[in-house]
């Protein structure tokens, strides 16, 4: 999961597109750029960090223009060099620029295809420089020298033709204006707004509608899947869908942990869904054990906290803030190898010991995916004393990997692959491990807008909406993303950064 943004405005846009990328950094800690354009001329800075580290006053002071993109990455394949921080650039038609957020799953295809057929080399591993080399081959072909609204929605029709997977996407084409784009199922979220200002109308696409609320945006829409919106340098904007057959699928994990509960996507509360999913959990536990012996309930810090005060509401229980955590350590789900969460997750969190004494404690969580926080969180809240400690996943068992977007690699690191609710309750240690159903996280988020007949649940069914997925994928896949490979690439990527 990366966040991205875009904004054509009246007035500069720097410290606009800085703000936007502070309230999308839950989506990225890895690297973080911004570029502008100025005078028809490309100005970009972009590296490894945190936002509030990456810029500081002197690159914002160069990071002239009133039209401009960003982004915040974390990295699920490939790198995690500054190289491969975005947006990317290529020159090659007009000047184009472009951040992405998702995952094509025949990028290998086509880099051999835009290499012998369109003459175009691509300089790293990240598939987000694919995308835009294929956006901006399809740019070409048609061959102007003004880019008009019908060539940019032309060259995004060509894009969903060759590209296979997941991609939420604003370019930037110098002079000219900013298209956002979002693949032909919705898997990753893209809204856009405008904002009124004395010097005019204001627009900003984002990855979610957060970004937008805190700069005084008014949320228009969300960017439909297969639809593109283009807003033109004299702030003009224009949509039109441009895939041949488009179908609502968004991903049902953003809901689960992904976005930030403020947020709204796909016309969907994140907060009212996770209420929703608090809710459903209290029913099931209802069901399962109505005599249960829970003395309080207390929610994993942060994602889960909607939730979990839900449920507690609803089984009569107290809920208390039993772990109190250490904001300056970033989110464990995202740290890229096993050693550094695991480092990570006792930093991050420490109990309070007087609410765990002699107790019956419930630990709430969003969701379950290597097992390696829950473990140590469980060890924690025995050691402050617990006398039985439960856990509540409020999504379904994690059995499958991810390929669109989230760092759910291979099947082998995920603790519910191939095993049942009772051998992961040993695993992690529990006294009894409960799941949301799926049907109920489904029915959880679709309530807020029945137009979404469907959604990608494939880290629970591994049914992946896109199809084109086959085992030899999922081998270079493990390959390409594994904790080892990615610990020993990062020590490769350290290596040179020294040099």
């Amino acid at each position: 999961m990366c966040g991205i943004v875009g904004i054509v405005a009246n007035t500069a846009v720097n410290q606009s597109i800085y703000d936007a990328l502070t309230y999308l950094q839950h989506r990225g800690q890895d690297a973080a750029g911004i570029m502008t354009c100025h005078n028809g001329r490309m100005i970009l800075h972009k590296s490894n960090g945190l936002v509030r580290d990456v810029f500081h006053t002197r690159h914002m002071l160069h990071l002239l223009g009133c039209m401009g993109i960003g982004h915040v990455r974390y990295p699920t394949a490939g790198s995690a060099s500054q190289a491969e921080a975005q947006p990317f650039f290529v020159n090659s038609p007009y000047g184009i620029a472009l951040a992405h957020n998702g995952n094509l799953i025949n990028d290998d295809a086509l880099r051999t295809n835009l290499f012998h057929e369109d003459l175009r080399h691509i300089n790293t591993d990240s598939d987000s420089e694919v995308l835009l080399n294929v956006f901006a081959n399809e740019l070409q072909k048609r061959g102007n020298l003004i880019v008009t609204d019908q060539d940019v929605f032309a060259a995004v029709a060509g894009v969903h033709r060759r590209c296979l997977g997941a991609y939420a996407a604003v370019a930037m084409i110098a002079g000219c204006g900013i298209v956002a784009f979002r693949d032909a199922w919705g898997i990753r979220p893209l809204v856009y707004g405008l904002r009124e200002t004395a010097q005019g109308v204001d627009y900003m696409v984002a990855s979610e509608s957060v970004a937008l609320d805190g700069q005084g945006f008014t949320l228009i829409d969300d960017v439909k899947p297969g639809e593109a919106v283009f807003i033109s340098m004299e702030g003009r904007l224009s949509v039109s869908q441009c895939a041949e057959q488009p179908r609502y699928a968004p991903c049902i994990f953003e809901h689960v942990y992904l976005a930030r509960p403020d947020s709204i996507m796909d016309k969907v509360s994140v907060y009212k869904a996770r209420l929703r999913m608090g809710e459903k959990l209290a029913d099931k536990i209802k069901r399962l054990r109505p005599d249960h012996d829970i003395d309080v309930v207390m929610p994993i810090p942060d994602t889960s906290r909607t939730a979990a005060l839900q449920l507690a509401t609803k089984l009569g229980c107290k809920y208390r803030e039993g772990f109190i955590k250490n904001r300056y350590i970033g989110r464990t789900f995202i740290m890229p190898g096993q050693q550094e969460r695991k480092k990570s997750v006792r930093q991050k969190l420490n109990p309070i010991g007087l609410e765990f004494k002699g107790k019956n404690v419930l630990l709430v969580d969003d969701s379950i995916v290597r097992g390696t926080t829950s473990q140590q969180i469980v060890r924690l809240a025995r050691e402050a004393g617990a006398t039985r400690v439960y856990f509540a996943s409020a999504a379904p068992p994690v059995r499958f990997p991810n390929i669109y977007g989230i760092d759910m690699p291979t099947s082998n690191e995920l603790i519910a692959h191939g095993c049942s609710v009772e051998e992961i309750s040993t695993a992690l240690g529990v006294d009894w491990l409960v799941y949301q159903d799926l049907e109920d996280l489904i029915e959880a988020v679709q309530k807020g807008n029945r137009e979404i007949t469907s959604f990608d649940c494939s880290v629970f069914t591994g049914e992946y909406v896109t199809g084109g997925v086959s085992d030899s994928y999922f081998a270079g896949l493990a390959q390409r993303r594994s904790d080892l490979v990615k610990t020993m690439r990062r020590s490769t990527d350290q290596d040179i950064s020294d040099m």
